[in-house]
């Protein structure tokens, strides 16, 4: 159950982070108010599985699925950058979380 909470305080970690780009520096009222709920419920589950998890282990694979899950949804919905660097550096943080979830 601890993996389940700390994936979705990962989703939601995505979700406010690309909040913070529609809030437009929470200026946008809706926008803002989404981004603060998903940030709060977002560390409320990842003080959950923090319960359970190592915190190292933790805290990466919440830091790494909001990173990589941000940067692939930056490429789709903004048109950052899919430069062939940036996604071998996706592969990588893939990589290190898988490592981190077999050693915890």
């Amino acid at each position: 159950m601890a993996w389940l909470l700390l994936v979705i305080a990962g989703l939601l970690e995505v979700g406010w982070a690309l909040g913070l780009k529609a809030s437009q520096g929470f200026t946008r009222p809706l926008p803002s108010a989404l981004t603060v709920i998903a940030m709060v419920a977002s560390f409320y589950l990842l003080a959950q599985a923090m319960k359970v998890l190592p915190v190292g282990t933790a805290y990466a694979i919440w830091v790494g699925i909001g990173a990589v899950g941000t940067v692939l949804l930056g490429i789709l919905i903004y048109g950052d950058s899919a430069s062939p660097l940036r996604l071998l550096s996706l592969v990588l943080i893939l990589a290190g979380l898988v490592g981190l979830k077999l050693a915890a």
